[in-house]
């Protein structure tokens, strides 16, 4: 099989449907049937099932798909090594992001890498920081950005560190929070930002809130905040652009310093070695040089 063959077994696995992979590989139906039946002879066994329905993959066809879909991620490496060694920045930057850094800092970020890189193409997930975390030991991405502190021994580069606030519209000191009846409002986390909100609450308050509303999302949390539902401890990096709508009062742990979250850089070395992955960690360099000036 040569790779092109791959490529069609692995669209036809992922579409499961002869009309879509037929178009997405550009060819007509007739011609893919007959490609498909080319293979399926030099395997010696049906690869998949068609029906009415559309397609279904044989025991045998999972097992040839695997190794399409091995031998294309393996091509992309190869390919990604060779452009490397390249002088123009080419290849797909893949990045597994927190989704906090995803919505407020790394959109900055990108601007200037594909402002300075335009040949080269970008890959973003978000989600927790635990879910990054698994994506880069999973080898999923090239570089991971997450919050808290990592358990990582490979390549870890600080980023910034921004501290939390509790905010209000009314609420203008923190002893004032166990006078009021109105909700805190909370956004699900990764367990580490949500132990830390609680210590920091328990060390300070020796109680719990009174009322507590819980949503999904840190924007609903803020949106939540800055439409007087409530308040809530939010870090200082969604806070961007909010002067006299909230009262921020910053959280301060037992020797009185402001409490605040840590985000790092991070991934395997070989990561590393790559042009992409180098130029963006260049422009995020230059990205914080500016910012400290501007402060």
């Amino acid at each position: 099989m040569n790779l092109s063959e791959f490529e069609l077994l692995s669209v036809l696995a992922k579409e499961m449907n002869m009309r879509k992979a037929a178009e997405k590989l550009f060819v007509t139906q007739p011609a893919l049937s007959q490609r498909l039946q080319s293979i399926e002879k030099d395997w010696g066994t049906p690869l998949f099932i068609r029906s009415h329905k559309g397609l279904t993959l044989t025991p045998a066809g999972e097992k040839v798909i695997e190794l399409a879909n091995e031998v294309l991620e393996k091509e992309e490496k190869v390919r990604e090594e060779i452009q490397s060694l390249q002088s123009e920045v080419h290849g797909t930057l893949k990045i597994a992001c927190a989704s906090i850094v995803g919505q407020n800092w790394l959109p900055k970020v990108l601007k200037l890498y594909v402002e300075k890189y335009p040949h080269a193409k970008i890959s973003l997930i978000t989600g927790w920081s635990s879910e990054i975390l698994k994506a880069v030991y999973d080898d999923q991405v090239h570089i991971g950005i997450i919050r808290g502190t990592p358990d990582w021994k490979g390549v870890k580069k600080h980023l910034f560190k921004d501290n939390l606030y509790l905010v209000d519209r009314e609420i203008e000191r923190v002893e004032d929070v166990v006078k009021t009846d109105r909700p805190f409002i909370q956004f699900k986390s990764d367990s580490n930002y949500y132990q830390e909100i609680q210590e920091w609450w328990h060390r300070r308050f020796k109680t719990n809130a009174k009322r507590v509303i819980v949503v999904d999302q840190i924007e609903t949390c803020k949106q939540m905040a800055l439409n007087g539902i409530g308040y809530a401890i939010l870090p200082e990096i969604t806070l961007d652009g909010i002067n006299d709508e909230l009262h921020k009062i910053p959280l301060l742990n037992e020797n009185n310093e402001q409490i605040g979250r840590d985000t790092w850089l991070l991934g395997y070395s070989t990561a590393f070695e790559l042009r992409q992955v180098t130029a963006f960690v260049e422009v995020v360099k230059e990205f914080l040089r500016e910012e400290q000036r501007e402060e």
